[in-house]
C-alpha cells in the first residue's frame, strides 16, 4: 500500500479571484480529479509547428501527426511540396523514412529512435501522453499538496527510491466556486527528477483552448514545451489544429520503404 502525506493543514487561505473558493485538501483527490477531467481523450489528429533546439542546432517545421495514448504515433514533416520525413510506431515497431536522403530506417520502438525526428528521447507512450496534454505519474510513497499564490494546485510526489515529481494543476475558470468533487483540473506543468536528484524532463502546457469531447468541455493545451536537461533538448510544439478521438486506420502507424530507398536497421543503443 502506498503511503500518502496529506497537506491539508498547510493549504493557505484562499485569496484573489484566481484561487478556488473551496480548495482540494487531499493530494490523491487532486490526482483523481485531474484524471477524471481528461478521461475519454485517447487520440488526436493534429497539425503543429515544431521548434526543436539542441546542442546540434535548431530545427523548425510543420508536422502532421496521429497520436494515440497507447503509444502509437505518426509524424509527417511537411514542406509546400509534400512530406520530407515520416516517422511511425505501432507501439512495438519503428520506421523512419528520410525522403531527402532516400533512407529507410526500421527497428524496435525506443526513445533513441523517437528522437531521430523530434529530438526528444522519450518512449512513444510518453511522447503521446505529453502531446495529448497528459503526463506519466510517478509511482509514489508520499504525496504533498499545496495551493500556490497563482491559485494553482502543486503536487509533490516522492518515489520509494528517491525519484520525485511535481505536477502543477489549474482549476477551470468556471469551477473556482465549486466544491472539490466537481472541480475540473488542467495540467500546467509536469516535472520529473531521477533517484539521485538528476533532472529528467519538464513539460509545460499553455494556451489552453476549449474543445468539446462527448458533450463536455475540455481545455486542451495548444502549446506543449518539452525540456530535457541531460540532452540539452528544448522542443516547442505549437498546435494549429486538433481533432480529438478521430478514426485512425491501423495502417497509418506502419510504413514500408519506397522504391529506391536504402534500408537500414535503427539500433536502440
Amino acid at each position: 500500500m502506498l503511503a500518502t502525506i496529506l497537506a491539508a493543514a498547510t493549504l493557505p487561505a484562499c485569496a484573489g479571484s484566481l484561487r478556488p473558493t473551496n480548495p482540494i485538501r487531499d493530494a490523491q483527490e487532486a490526482l483523481a480529479r485531474r484524471a477524471a477531467t481528461s478521461e475519454g481523450l485517447t487520440s488526436m489528429r493534429a497539425e503543429a509547428r515544431v521548434d526543436q533546439r539542441a546542442d546540434s542546432g535548431r530545427i523548425r517545421g510543420t508536422v502532421l501527426m496521429f497520436v494515440e495514448d497507447s503509444g502509437r504515433v505518426r509524424f509527417d514533416v511537411m514542406t509546400q511540396f509534400g512530406p520530407i520525413a515520416v516517422l511511425t510506431s505501432d507501439g512495438a515497431q519503428f520506421a523512419y523514412s528520410d525522403l531527402r536522403e532516400k533512407r529507410f530506417l526500421s527497428g524496435e520502438t525506443c526513445p533513441q529512435n523517437i528522437a531521430r525526428l523530434l529530438g526528444v528521447p522519450l518512449s512513444a507512450q510518453e511522447t503521446a501522453r505529453f502531446l495529448l496534454g497528459g503526463t506519466p505519474v510517478l509511482e509514489h510513497v508520499a504525496a504533498e499538496l499545496k495551493l500556490t499564490d497563482e491559485g494553482h494546485y502543486l503536487l509533490r510526489l516522492k518515489g520509494a527510491e528517491g525519484a520525485r515529481q511535481e505536477l502543477e494543476l489549474s482549476v477551470y475558470p468556471a469551477d473556482r466556486e465549486l466544491p472539490p468533487a466537481k472541480q475540473r483540473l488542467a495540467l500546467v506543468r509536469s516535472e520529473l527528477w531521477g533517484e539521485r536528484g538528476v533532472h529528467v524532463w519538464r513539460v509545460s502546457y499553455a494556451d489552453l483552448s476549449p474543445h468539446k469531447l462527448n458533450g463536455r468541455e475540455l481545455l486542451v493545451p495548444m502549446r506543449v514545451r518539452i525540456e530535457q536537461s541531460a540532452q540539452s533538448s528544448d522542443t516547442l510544439v505549437q498546435f494549429k489544429t486538433i481533432a480529438q478521438n478521430p478514426h485512425i486506420p491501423d495502417d497509418a502507424f506502419v510504413q514500408t520503404p519506397r522504391p529506391g530507398m536504402q534500408e537500414e536497421i535503427a539500433p536502440c543503443e
